[in-house]
């Protein structure tokens, strides 16, 4: 009897355009919550998930060298595996760069985080040449662990 060869599922995706504001780490959070939220595997994604998209937003929102009025895409996606893809674009063409923070220092870490607390991460150009996208994964065993 042949095996049932059903294609696997596709991942979820959803994504949101955020303004260059100080508000908008928290609006990530909230999108990231209600996107993680009726996943059975959300529970365990959502703490560092949201830990995460918080600093990367901060990051396009703080740093990104480009007029205040274009907009900053946020994209979730949940792989079959569940895990997380967690990816922030910006109009910004440079790549985001560790810089030493003091042990007072209230700001600096955010990408040390993201690379203790991702399985991986990355930054690319974006398509069309215009900014780049820091994107990072995160599973659901890294995140229990």
């Amino acid at each position: 009897m042949p095996e049932d060869l059903s294609p696997s599922p596709a991942p979820i995706e959803r994504s949101c355009w955020l303004p260059r504001h100080r508000s908008s780490p928290r609006a990530a959070r909230w999108a990231l919550h209600k996107f993680l939220l009726p996943h059975p595997s959300g529970e365990l994604l959502v703490f560092t998930g949201e830990l995460l998209v918080s600093e990367l937003v901060t990051n396009a929102v703080r740093h990104c060298r480009a007029p205040h009025n274009l907009l900053i895409l946020v994209r979730f996606q949940l792989a079959p595996d569940d895990t997380l893809r967690i990816e922030v674009h910006d109009a910004d063409s440079q790549e985001p760069s560790y810089r030493p923070a003091s042990t007072t220092a209230e700001s600096g870490r955010g990408l040390l985080l993201v690379k203790e607390l991702a399985t991986q991460w990355g930054c690319c150009p974006r398509e069309g040449g215009v900014g780049k996208f820091v994107w990072c994964h995160i599973s659901p065993e890294a995140d229990a662990a």
